[in-house]
């Protein structure tokens, strides 16, 4: 099938394009041409002047439409969780799963090696091996060091299909770490302790990236530096970031952008309420916590997101959409994802300027 997607304010990832049309082809985009030049077989899809956009690509959430995958490692939970998200825009996450024990890891990872999906990037795996001290929300008994064997009995039976590991460096040797970018698994430090120079010394070592930048690590202290400022200090490392206001305050998310600036990227780590298993969260008005109050997960999308940014933290809406798009697909070095470009597969976001989806068109299909 083709489409024309006429009448829409185009954000390429570079530049926004009006009074254009946006053609699609099967699933790739094909060209950006004038509005009289639209092939006579393409279906129409007016965009009634709203944005026009890649889709999301959320590299850390852990459930949706009434299911926590940690707690439901199914395939029907997967599918209806897949539909719920790329409905809020977002066409490409990994699903991701917090400490846990080994066959709940057999048992996610079975799940998504025989049920792949064009949205679905794989597993961000967050633990076992992080620092109990960063644990947050993370159950203590699943915790463990990172012993090599550990990690290549979770890499062996996983197929490909672990996309991200969260580890906290402070304890992992730089086998470990080698073991997993060799794997084609990328590397986040989070849910740490590490002094900065220990971050550096991991991020030396082949860590690409930090998880949920300031929740669950070594703060930032003046005579301390910490794992988040290790982060600033050294180039070419990403982190990620949960822009609700709640679980950072939107004038660190503004220091952390004028510091990091393209190598901050958004994630909304939104969890869904569950009263089973492992991991209970209970719903609040605008946030997840575990029974006794702990702050478990946000209650974010990648479009409430970009919209938080740039509302709160006066960042422009063509950087607020790269950190949802473009800056994600480099952490993950997807090809063909993450802005739009003659090529590229058609994942595309049609917004107003309330920042209320209206249409979603994912691996050239429209939802």
């Amino acid at each position: 099938m083709s489409l024309a997607f006429t009448n829409a304010r185009i954000f390429t990832g570079t530049e926004t394009i009006e009074g254009k049309v946006l053609i699609v082809r099967g699933n790739k985009i094909d060209s950006i041409t004038e509005p009289f030049s639209i092939p006579t077989e393409c279906e129409i899809i007016d965009c009634g002047g709203n944005h026009l956009s890649a889709g999301f690509i959320d590299l850390q959430i852990a459930g949706g439409c009434g299911y926590l995958f940690s707690s439901d490692p199914t395939p029907e939970a997967l599918a209806a969780i897949t539909r719920a998200i790329v409905r809020t825009g977002t066409t490409g996450f990994l699903i991701a799963i917090p400490t846990n024990s080994m066959e709940v890891y057999r048992q996610v990872i079975k799940v998504v090696a025989e049920n792949p999906h064009p949205a679905l990037l794989g597993l961000h795996i967050e633990g076992p091996f992080i620092n109990p001290l960063r644990r947050g929300a993370h159950i203590m008994e699943y915790i463990r060091p990172p012993v090599k064997e550990d990690v290549e009995a979770i890499v062996s039976q996983a197929a490909g299909v672990i996309g991200m590991m969260t580890l906290a460096p402070e304890l992992c040797s730089p086998e470990v770490i080698e073991l997993l970018n060799n794997h084609g698994i990328v590397v986040a430090a989070g849910h740490s302790n590490a002094t900065f120079n220990e971050a550096v010394e991991g991020f030396r070592n082949g860590i690409r990236t930090t998880t949920h930048l300031y929740n669950a690590m070594s703060p930032l202290h003046h005579r301390n530096p910490g794992l988040a400022a290790a982060v600033f200090q050294t180039p070419g490392v990403f982190a990620s970031i949960i822009a609700d206001g709640i679980h950072v305050d939107y004038n660190m998310v503004s220091i952390a952008k004028k510091l990091l600036g393209n190598r901050l990227f958004l994630i909304s780590d939104a969890v869904e309420e569950n009263r089973k298993e492992a991991y209970m969260h209970i719903r609040r008005e605008d946030r997840f916590t575990l029974p006794d109050g702990t702050l478990s997960g946000s209650a974010l999308t990648m479009m409430k997101a970009v919209e938080n940014c740039v509302k709160h933290v006066s960042i422009p809406l063509e950087e607020a959409l790269r950190m949802a798009t473009l800056y994600p697909a480099r952490v993950m070095r997807i090809a063909g994802r993450g802005s739009i470009e003659p090529g590229y597969r058609a994942d595309l976001v049609v917004f107003d300027d309330d920042f209320k989806v209206q249409k979603v068109c994912m691996n050239g299909a429209l939802i």
